[in-house]
C-alpha cells in the first residue's frame, strides 16, 4: 500500500517533519518556507529516482557558500595514543606492552605491528595508512592531548559537554548551530546544515534551516506534488503590488533547493576521480554530503557520526576493534577529500574529533579504560597540515593526570575557534561561539 499524498516541513528547531494530510493553508506554506525546506514523500521508487547528479548540473544561481564545515563524531572516546602513538616515548611502550605499536624502524616487530612514522616521535596507526598521504601532501593536521574541561569519564556529560561548545551541557544550542548564527547568508538555503542519521546532533540543537537526513532520498517532490509546487511558486513571485520580502525570497530558494535535489539519487551519484567510498554508515554519509556539496544546494555545516559495530569504546579485545573502526574512517575521509579533489577541498573543511581518549596503561582485558586526552583530525581548505600539533605533556607517572589519564593540555575549543576563523576570515566572531574559551596562543593550524 503506497503513501498518501502529503505535504511536510521542518520546524525551526531542526526537528524530523511531522507529517500531515490534507491542503496545506497559505499560513503553513508561508511558515514552512521561510523556516525551513518543504518535502513531499514519495518514496524510494520517486519517477525521477534514475536521474543522476553530474559534476556540472548546478543552474547559474545556485547557493553557494563561502566555506562548508563537515565535523565527524567518534563515538565511545577514541584511543588517541594508538591512533597516533607517541612511539618515541619509552613510557609508551612500558604503560602498553602488549597493545603499544613499535617503531617503525623496529625490524623485531611484524610490520602491521608498526606504527606509521610521521615527524620522528609520532607515527600514525596502520589502519589510518590511506591518510598518510594527505598529512605528508600537508592537507591535513594532527592535534594530540587534546580534549574537554569535562573530567566525569561519562560518555553522555562529555558528549553533551563537548558539542555544546561549552564548559558544561546547560546551553540549548550546539556549538554548530552558533557557528550557523554567526553569520547567516542573505538567502539562506532550507539546507544549510544537514545530520546524516535518526536526528540532530547536540551540536546542532537550536539551529535553524537544519535538518536530520536517514538519506536524501528522504527530500523528494512527488510527481503528485506538481500543482503543490506550481501554486508555491506562483505564491513566493515577485510582483510590483506584493514587493519582495523575506518570505518570498526564502520560499523561491526552498522551492530552487527542492529542485536540485530532485535530480539527486543518492543510489547512483558517481564520485568523481575514481573514489570509492567504504559501505559503512559514515562513507554513506560522506558520500551523501559530496553530493549535496557538488550540488551547490547552500551547505554550510555538515555533522556525522562514526561508530561502527563496536564504537570506540574499547574496554576489551582492543587490538582487533580499534584496527577496524580506524580503517573504516581513514577509508571514508580519504575517498571524502579524493572525490571533492584538491580544488573541492579548498572550500571544505573536515574535522574528527571524540569525546576522551582511553587510561595510558591498557588493562588486563587487552583494551583501554575512559581517560580524557585524545587527539583531533582536520584536513581541506585552511588547514596547515603536515605537523602534530600541540605541547605533549608526557607519560610518565607524574605527568600523567587522574587514574592514568593522559594530560589535555590543548582545549578542543581553541583548535575549533582558530579553525572557524581560518576559513571564515578575522572578522568572523569565532571565540563568541565558545564562552568560557581560556585564551591561549594560536596553534598554527589554520
Amino acid at each position: 500500500m503506497s503513501r498518501p499524498s502529503a505535504w511536510w516541513s521542518c520546524d525551526g528547531a531542526g526537528h524530523l517533519p511531522a507529517f500531515s494530510t490534507g491542503a496545506p493553508t497559505r499560513r503553513k506554506l508561508l511558515g514552512g518556507a521561510a523556516a525551513s525546506a518543504l518535502a513531499v514523500w514519495a518514496g524510494q521508487h520517486s519517477a525521477l529516482a534514475g536521474v543522476t547528479l553530474s559534476p556540472d548540473a548546478a543552474e547559474p544561481g545556485d547557493a553557494h557558500p563561502p566555506h562548508t564545515l563537515v565535523v565527524v563524531f567518534l563515538r565511545g572516546g577514541a584511543d588517541g595514543l594508538a591512533l597516533v602513538p607517541p612511539y618515541g616515548e619509552d613510557a609508551y611502550h612500558r604503560l602498553r606492552p602488549t597493545l603499544g605499536l613499535a617503531s617503525p624502524k623496529d625490524r623485531r616487530a611484524a610490520v602491521p605491528a608498526r606504527s606509521l612514522d610521521l615527524d620522528g616521535f609520532f607515527g600514525l596507526h596502520p589502519s589510518l595508512a590511506p591518510l598518510r598521504p594527505l598529512y605528508a601532501e600537508g592537507q591535513m593536521g594532527i592535534v594530540h592531548a587534546v580534549g574537554s574541561p569535562d573530567d566525569s569519564h561519562s560518555h553522555f556529560e562529555a558528549m553533551a559537554a563537548m558539542e555544546s561548545g561549552l564548559p558544561s551541557a546547560a546551553s540549548s544550542e550546539g556549538w554548530v548551530a552558533r557557528y550557523l548564527s554567526a553569520a547567516p547568508p542573505p538567502n539562506p538555503s532550507p539546507l544549510r546544515g544537514v545530520a546524516f542519521g535518526p536526528g540532530l546532533p547536540d551540536s546542532l540543537r537550536g539551529a535553524t534551516h537544519a535538518v536530520a537526513l536517514e538519506s536524501l532520498a528522504d527530500f523528494r517532490l512527488s510527481p503528485l506534488a506538481a500543482p503543490m509546487a506550481e501554486a508555491l511558486a506562483a505564491l513566493h513571485a515577485t510582483s510590483r503590488s506584493a514587493g519582495d520580502d523575506p518570505v518570498r525570497r526564502a520560499g523561491r530558494n526552498t522551492l530552487h533547493v527542492l529542485k536540485v535535489l530532485q535530480r539527486l539519487d543518492p543510489a547512483l551519484y558517481r564520485p568523481a576521480h575514481s573514489a570509492v567510498y567504504p559501505q559503512s554508515e559514515l562513507g554513506d554519509g560522506l558520500r551523501q554530503t559530496a553530493c549535496l556539496i557538488r550540488a551547490r544546494v547552500g551547505l554550510e555545516a555538515a555533522c556525522l557520526d562514526h561508530q561502527g559495530p563496536y564504537l570506540w569504546d574499547t574496554h576489551v579485545a582492543q587490538p582487533g576493534v580499534l584496527a577496524a573502526q580506524a580503517a573504516d574512517l581513514a577509508g571514508c575521509l580519504a575517498a571524502f577529500a579524493k572525490d571533492l579533489g584538491a580544488q573541492g577541498m579548498r572550500s571544505v573543511t573536515v574535522i574528527a574529533m571524540t569525546e576522551f581518549g582511553r587510561r595510558a596503561q591498557e588493562n588486563s582485558g587487552l583494551g583501554t579504560d575512559h581517560g580524557q586526552g585524545s587527539v583531533l583530525f582536520a584536513l581541506g581548505g585552511g588547514i596547515h597540515g603536515g605537523e602534530v600539533y600541540g605541547a605533549w605533556p608526557g607519560l610518565e607517572p607524574s605527568q600523567l593526570e587522574g587514574p592514568g589519564d593522559l594530560r589535555v593540555t590543548t582545549d578542543y575549543r581553541q583548535v575549533l575557534a582558530e579553525i572557524v576563523a581560518g576559513v571564515r576570515g578575522s572578522e568572523f566572531p569565532s571565540a563568541s561561539l565558545f564562552a568560557g574559551m581560556p585564551s591561549s596562543k594560536p596553534l598554527g593550524i589554520a
